[in-house]
């Protein structure tokens, strides 16, 4: 029992990092992610 609660414990933690991560570092914005200059939004 103990190792069923640790893994849930463990895969939430993991889940809450890993939607930080993507939403400060990985995803940007349109205007930034296609700011080329051959681009018009």
């Amino acid at each position: 029992m103990k190792a069923i609660i640790s893994g849930i414990v463990i895969a939430a933690i993991v889940a809450v990092g890993a939607a930080y991560v993507l939403d400060t570092r990985v995803q940007e914005t349109v205007q930034v992610a296609f700011a080329t200059g051959g681009v018009r939004l």
